[in-house]
């Protein structure tokens, strides 16, 4: 049995398969459980999972969790403490780089970057069939990179994060700053009548064709997939980006780039069940 696990910074989602059918599931709250105490209350219930798969909503290297902004980890020797207490084998990677392994085997691509926004924004990119790690497993981290000043601080310390114009704790702290009483979504803010809220809204999306020109200038990929929770809630999203791009990334690269929404509900879970066959 394989347990396959996709820790995003607002939700905890398992599923467990057998001979590749889903058998049961579980839902949790990211910020009211600790990840490893969830994972045991899980395993002490299923005693024949032998395999644990991760998809993780922060930064990992060698299997050891170095960051984890919204989701409580009391062990970053994660697949070191499950492996050696419990005998079973633990894969776990980055929850982007899990998606965009789900939508290169979904597209039968080998050249394809997965821009997801949801709580944050992040990237994964598959150049060549060859998931783009880094030297530390850190690449492809665009939700850090410089976009404009803003009043507050990002997860990371720094003030001009991309991450805090364009995905959901980023207009959380928009909204709060402003002082809005309106509900944390594009659509309310499209709703409000306060000029700060349309200013919010005119950052997120600028910023949003922002990330995406990057993404395109710089990996040159044949398909470009946008996913996550914001993008879901909000299908106009995809018209904006396409109807815009050719403003924000360079024309010879865009040329042959296809922009297109996800279709895959859990890609990040999908590609964590990948790990164990063909990553690690």
């Amino acid at each position: 049995m394989i347990l396959a696990i996709d820790a995003g910074g607002t939700n905890l989602r398992a599923k467990i398969y057998q001979n590749t059918k889903e058998i049961r599931s579980y839902n949790s709250k990211s910020k009211e459980n600790n990840l490893v105490t969830w994972i045991e209350d899980i395993l002490k219930n299923n005693p024949k999972v032998k395999t644990v798969c991760i998809s993780y909503a922060g930064q990992v290297s060698n299997s050891r969790i170095i960051d984890s902004p919204n989701i409580k980890v009391d062990k970053p020797d994660i697949k070191e403490y499950f492996e050696q207490n419990y005998k079973i084998k633990l894969f776990i990677e980055n929850d982007l780089k899990c998606a965009v392994l789900a939508e290169s085997k979904e597209h039968k691509s080998k050249n394809i970057c997965a821009l997801y926004i949801g709580t944050g924004i992040g990237l994964g990119v598959v150049e060549n069939n060859k998931l783009i790690k880094g030297s530390e497993n850190f690449a492809t981290e665009i939700g850090h990179i410089p976009f404009l000043d803003a009043p507050f601080k990002c997860g990371c310390g720094r003030e001009n994060c991309l991450e805090l114009f364009v995905s959901g704790s980023g207009l959380e702290k928009w909204i709060k700053y402003y002082n809005l009483n309106c509900n944390l979504s594009l659509e309310a803010l499209k709703n409000e009548t306060d000029p700060d809220a349309q200013k919010i809204l005119d950052q997120f999306e600028r910023a949003l064709l922002y990330a995406t020109g990057c993404v395109i200038t710089l990996f040159n990929p044949e398909i470009l997939v946008l996913g996550g929770g914001i993008i879901e809630s909000n299908p106009y999203l995809l018209g904006l980006v396409q109807e815009n791009i050719n403003q924000y990334a360079l024309k010879t690269s865009l040329k042959s780039a296809k922009i297109i929404q996800s279709n895959l509900g859990e890609a990040p879970l999908l590609g964590a069940l990948l790990l164990k066959d063909s990553y690690v």
